[in-house]
């Protein structure tokens, strides 16, 4: 049995301007101590995917209409608001996006990494004060003891980032979401991030989710990647195959917009045309078919389903053969 099971998850956000079908049937798991890279343009669905599953959706406007949730077998959409409370923080970390919004600044780190601890544990404050300094120590910020009295806005964005990840791992939990990690961070610092959580999940067993627009970031960290497009996986493997043997036209796009060093100086981007679609508008037909150079007529009849290409590989296109030829003339 998988460490979290999502299956045919439905969120949408219902406004005055229609009802957006933010997240809509979406499947994948996710194994004890495997890193699972959720990959799409902003509006995608990725983050409201994160947030249904630690029942952080705002409602109203915003709600799970359908589908399963399943983190060690137990249903988090059957459970009470008390019940999930005492799941979140403890058996399921998030590192929320952008570190420079997420943290209190009216509190001090040590407040904020110490409240979860006496939450679920029972800590005393001084038993919580000797894990936070722990905690930021494993997390690489050099004097804890004299950190923790600091205030988010004595630090920078690479460490306020370091800090989220301490408050992610303070319970020892079995699956980390980190949404966005390494949002408005320079390039050296996003890698040292990501390093970072490499190394704590590999050393501590955690499975993490890392969710993000950048393929080029999850190459080398995570084990499986799902691309979403307008709500839905479109396709879907392991890192080597996605990167190696892409099937669906937007992760095709998405790769050829990534820079690559093994390519001449001077050459240009390949940048993916036109815009996503709006979620409370959409026909029946592929999602993707107005910026898809492989659409065909069939296209604009109906969505196709995710099928197995390849041992473990999945993809949500129609035009698979088209893609792959491009593949062996490119």
């Amino acid at each position: 049995m998988a460490l979290l099971e999502i299956e045919g998850l439905k969120t949408q956000f219902f406004t005055s301007a229609g009802t957006v079908r933010a997240v809509d049937g979406v499947d994948y798991t996710v194994e004890e101590g495997e890193t699972v890279a959720v990959v799409g343009e902003s509006g995608c669905g990725k983050s409201v995917t994160a947030l249904s599953i630690m029942r952080l959706v705002a409602d109203p406007p915003g709600k799970i209409v359908e589908g399963q949730i399943r983190f060690k077998g137990t249903d988090l959409l059957a459970l009470s608001e008390e019940e999930m409370r005492q799941i979140r923080g403890r058996d399921i970390g998030m590192v929320f996006q952008e570190p420079m919004t997420s943290l209190n600044p009216v509190l001090s780190i040590g407040r904020q990494l110490t409240e979860t601890l006496e939450t679920h544990f029972g800590m005393s404050r001084e038993k919580a004060d000797e894990r936070a300094v722990e905690l930021l120590g494993l997390v690489g910020i050099a004097e804890p003891e004299r950190r923790l009295a600091q205030y988010p806005h004595h630090f920078s964005g690479g460490m306020r980032q370091r800090v989220m990840i301490a408050m992610a791992l303070a319970c020892d939990p079995k699956l980390i979401i980190a949404d966005e990690p390494t949002t408005a961070l320079d390039v050296t610092i996003q890698a040292q991030i990501l390093e970072l959580m490499k190394n704590l999940t590999r050393e501590m067993g955690v499975a993490m989710i890392i969710i993000t627009h950048n393929l080029g970031v999850v190459a080398r960290y995570a084990d499986r990647v799902n691309v979403m497009y307008a709500g839905k996986i479109v396709e879907s493997g392991s890192a080597e195959e996605i990167y190696h043997n892409p099937r669906h036209p937007y992760t095709l796009a998405l790769l050829k917009s990534v820079p690559r060093l093994d390519l001449p100086r001077g050459g240009k981007l390949d940048p993916v045309d036109g815009q996503p679609p709006d979620l409370a508008r959409l026909d029946a037909g592929c999602p993707f078919r107005p910026r898809c150079k492989f659409a065909t007529d069939g296209c604009a009849n109906s969505v196709p389903e995710l099928e197995e290409v390849r041992d473990l590989h999945w993809s949500r296109c129609f035009e698979q053969d088209a893609v792959i030829k491009s593949l062996e003339t490119a």
